[in-house]
């Protein structure tokens, strides 16, 4: 067995690096007898046995850092805070270092005398903690900044400015009517009912100085108030970490420059979401403890708060719903599978079509959806038509059964316009108890069948708005059979329009004419067997 000192003496002695130790029993002498002496001959290095000796030769080492106030975890911390998207939204589980991440972004700006930056939270109370972690922060990293207690404001030496402030109510915007940030942070993003603040807010943003960009941060954990537009606004239009062109919430659309603009049609900022878990936080999720307390919560606020899954909303009505388990890629589909779609049509809110196709295993994919609002019912029928035209025979359509009542005109009804333009519908059932039939049919399509291992529904990926309301719709409180009405519904109505129409494959629905030469011939083309 070797001797772990002496194999590290003789790589010491083999190498070029190390600084040598004067030996304490040596003599002192001259200079130039030294000089002599090490012409002569090679320095002679004694081998120590002993373990507690000291090494002939001391390794050298990297240099220490000092005086180091904050750094960065390395993964989603460090993106963050290098993001260059001009809305970017950081978290998702709590203990992420979301906090920090928002007190250091802001400091980069510091030394440039035109910044003005704003950070907000949703109230004066929950403000108070912020301040706290800044106040042990900032004057450690920028020496000679100050805190005005009046004012809640950092002034830096620089004549940069950090505002922190609250933001309780929609009106309460208007305190900062005419005022201009070149940097707007909200902590904790989903405390705010509805994106009203947020999208006041990016008018405050500006900059005179053509080396200042100006840009939005917010932070937040899944679950809350605004968690829904929240969802929509940064975790919906793409894949979390990707940056991605803004889009319009409520239409999907990409906002873009108007016509008449020198920049006309091109997309006018971009996004980003960048998701932080316990583990992306060494500090926090090595003590264990703060885990554990995570792992005893309830099962929706354990999903939200350490799993960060966006899926999940208190009260859900679906929560078995699982991206990983029912979205699957879009692909081909057969041609001689049966095709149908649903629809639950609204001029002022909005009109939702689904599109179905049944597997020869009775599997239900959903493969294509259409939102509209402010669309005549003749409008939709056009469109409906049109997005049909690869698709083959779509077998039936099911129509919210309502659109057949006259509502005391004497004129063709919505449902009639709709045929009339090659649209060709049938009423859906909307009996007493069919709201009820409908979601534990959901509930029944969602569960993963025993036989062939797969859910018995899955969504094509680009099926985005259903895919985002299915888990985030919730229960009536006083029903809890039933989902709440006043909540966004109407992609839900039309899918239970569709999985309550008794949709079955046939083998009588073969197409031999379209049939892939690979596929399957079957030996009467007649019959098709």
């Amino acid at each position: 067995m070797s001797n772990p000192t002496k194999d590290e003496a003789q790589l010491s002695a083999s190498g070029p690096k190390g600084t040598r130790r004067r030996s304490p029993k040596r003599r002192k002498s001259n200079a130039r007898g030294s000089a002599q002496g090490s012409l002569k001959s090679q320095p002679k290095i004694e081998i120590r046995e002993n373990p507690q000796a000291k090494p002939e030769f001391e390794p050298i080492r990297p240099e220490e850092e000092h005086n180091v106030i904050f750094t960065p975890n390395a993964g989603p911390q460090t993106e963050f805070l290098a993001s260059g998207e001009r809305e970017v939204l950081y978290g998702g589980a709590a203990g992420g270092g979301k906090s920090y991440a928002m007190l250091a972004d802001p400091l980069r700006f510091m030394g440039h005398p035109s910044f003005s930056g704003l950070l907000l939270r949703h109230t004066n109370e929950e403000l108070r903690e912020l301040v706290w972690k800044s106040q042990e922060m900032y004057p450690k990293i920028w020496p000679g900044i100050k805190w005005s207690e009046r004012k809640m404001q950092w002034t830096a030496p620089s004549g940069a400015r950090l505002w922190f402030s609250y933001l309780d109510r929609d009106e309460d915007v208007l305190r900062y009517q005419g005022q201009a940030f070149s940097w707007i942070g909200f902590d904790e993003l989903t405390q705010w009912h509805t994106s009203f603040a947020w999208n006041y807010m990016r008018s405050r943003l500006r900059s005179t100085a053509t080396d200042l960009p100006t840009y939005m941060r917010a932070t937040t954990n899944p679950g809350g108030p605004g968690h829904s537009w929240v969802k929509k606004m940064f975790i919906d239009p793409a894949p979390p970490g990707n940056s991605f062109h803004a889009t319009d919430i409520e239409s999907g659309k990409i906002l873009c420059y108007p016509s008449g603009h020198s920049k006309a049609g091109e997309p006018l900022f971009k996004r980003r979401f960048i998701p932080a878990i316990l583990k992306d936080n060494p500090h926090l999720y090595e003590q264990g403890d703060y885990e554990a307390m995570l792992l005893s919560l309830p099962e929706h606020q354990r999903k939200q708060l350490l799993e960060g899954n966006w899926d999940v909303a208190e009260g859900a009505a679906f929560p078995e719903f699982n991206r990983q388990i029912h979205v699957v890629d879009a692909f081909d589909i057969p041609r001689n599978w049966v095709k149908f779609r649903a629809c639950d049509y609204g001029y002022g809110s909005y009109s939702a079509v689904v599109w179905f196709a049944v597997s020869p295993s009775e599997q239900l994919y959903v493969y294509r959806e259409l939102y509209v609002s402010k669309v005549l019912a003749t409008d939709l029928a056009d469109m409906v038509v049109e997005l049909e035209q690869g698709d083959g025979n779509i077998k039936y359509g099911v129509l919210d059964s309502s659109c057949w009542h006259r509502r005391g005109d004497t004129g063709p009804s919505l449902a009639e316009q709709m045929i009339q333009k090659g649209c060709r519908w049938r009423p859906s059932d909307r009996s007493a108890g069919s709201r009820v039939s409908g979601k534990n049919e959901l509930h029944r399509r969602l569960q993963t069948d025993e036989f062939t291992g797969e859910p018995r529904i899955q969504f094509f990926n680009t099926c985005t708005n259903i895919i985002a309301q299915i888990p985030t719709l919730p229960l009536d409180k006083r029903n809890p059979e039933d989902i709440n009405t006043k909540s966004e519904d109407h992609l839900y109505d039309a899918l239970r329009y569709g999985i309550m129409s008794r949709p079955r494959f046939s083998i009588w629905d073969y197409d031999p004419a379209h049939q892939k030469p690979s596929s399957f011939i079957p030996a009467d083309i007649k019959f098709g067997y």
